[in-house]
C-alpha cells in the first residue's frame, strides 16, 4: 500500500477537522482530487445523502482541493462503472459516516471499492471517518449488540476500530472491550484521526487515540507515534 489511509473519530467536513484534512492532502504528490462518498448515509434518505454529499464539496474546496460527490448509496451504484470511473479519477477519497455495516455490505467485491482500493495503491489518500473508519478493522461491532461482531475489509488485522471514542462512558468501553476478546480496541476520539503511512501509524489531530488489547492500554496523541500487539500490516 503506497497511499494514506486515515482512519476519524468524527467530525468529518467540520472546521476543527481542517487542520487534519490539510495535513492529509499534504500526503498528496499531485493537485488534490477528492470524491466524497456518502454511502454510509446511503438509508437515511435523499436529504441526508445531499447534506453530507455537499459538506463535504464545500469542506474541501475551502481548503483548495478540486471535490466532487459520488453518489453511491448502495450496492447497485457501487457497482456503477460510471462511479467507479469517477472514484479511479481520484487521488483522495473520503468516505463520510453512518451505518458501518451498511457501509461494508454496499461496497464489498464492487467495483467502486476496487477503485478505491486503486486509490491507495498508487499513492492516494483513503479517509473514513467514523462508520468509514470501522469497515478497515478486521472486524466490526454489530451496535447496540456489540457481542456480535460483522466481517470488515481487515485493513488492520486483530483491531475492532471505535470511533467516537471521547463520546463513550467508561462502563460502555470496559464492556466492549472485555465483549470483542482477543482483538486490539483503537479507540479514536473526535477532531482526530489515526493515519497510516509507510507502515507506520500516528495520531493527527486535537484528541488521541487510545489502544487497549488484553495485556496493555496505551493513549497517543498528535505527532505520536502508535503501535499495537497485533500489527500485521
Amino acid at each position: 500500500m503506497k497511499g494514506t489511509l486515515a482512519l476519524v473519530g468524527s467530525g468529518e467536513y467540520l472546521p476543527p477537522m481542517e487542520s487534519v484534512d490539510k495535513f492529509l492532502l499534504g500526503r498528496l504528490s499531485s493537485p488534490a482530487r477528492v470524491a466524497c462518498l456518502p454511502t454510509a448515509a446511503g438509508r437515511e434518505g435523499v436529504e441526508r445523502i445531499e447534506y453530507w454529499s455537499q459538506l463535504g464539496v464545500e469542506h474541501f474546496t475551502r481548503l483548495g482541493a478540486q471535490a466532487e460527490a459520488v453518489r453511491v448509496v448502495d450496492r447497485v451504484s457501487a457497482q456503477a462503472e460510471a462511479h467507479a470511473a469517477r472514484v479511479r479519477a481520484a487521488n483522495f477519497v473520503y468516505l463520510s459516516g453512518g451505518d458501518p455495516g451498511y457501509l461494508f455490505q454496499a461496497l464489498t467485491e464492487t467495483h467502486v471499492w476496487e477503485a478505491i482500493r486503486q486509490v491507495l495503491e498508487q499513492g492516494g489518500v483513503v479517509a473514513g471517518c467514523s462508520a468509514g473508519a470501522m469497515i478497515f478493522g478486521e472486524k466490526i461491532p454489530a451496535f447496540p449488540q456489540v457481542w456480535s461482531l460483522r466481517p470488515a475489509f481487515n485493513y488492520l488485522p486483530g483491531a475492532v476500530i471505535l470511533p467516537h471514542y471521547d463520546e463513550m462512558g467508561e462502563g460502555v468501553k470496559r464492556v466492549i472491550r472485555m465483549l470483542i476478546g482477543r482483538l486490539t480496541l483503537l479507540g479514536i476520539e473526535g477532531n482526530t484521526a489515526l493515519v497510516k503511512k509507510d507502515g507506520r501509524y500516528q495520531t493527527v489531530g486535537r484528541g488521541g487515540v487510545t489502544v487497549w488489547s488484553r495485556k496493555q492500554k496505551a493513549r497517543f496523541v498528535h505527532g505520536q507515534e502508535v503501535g499495537w500487539p497485533t500489527d500485521k500490516m
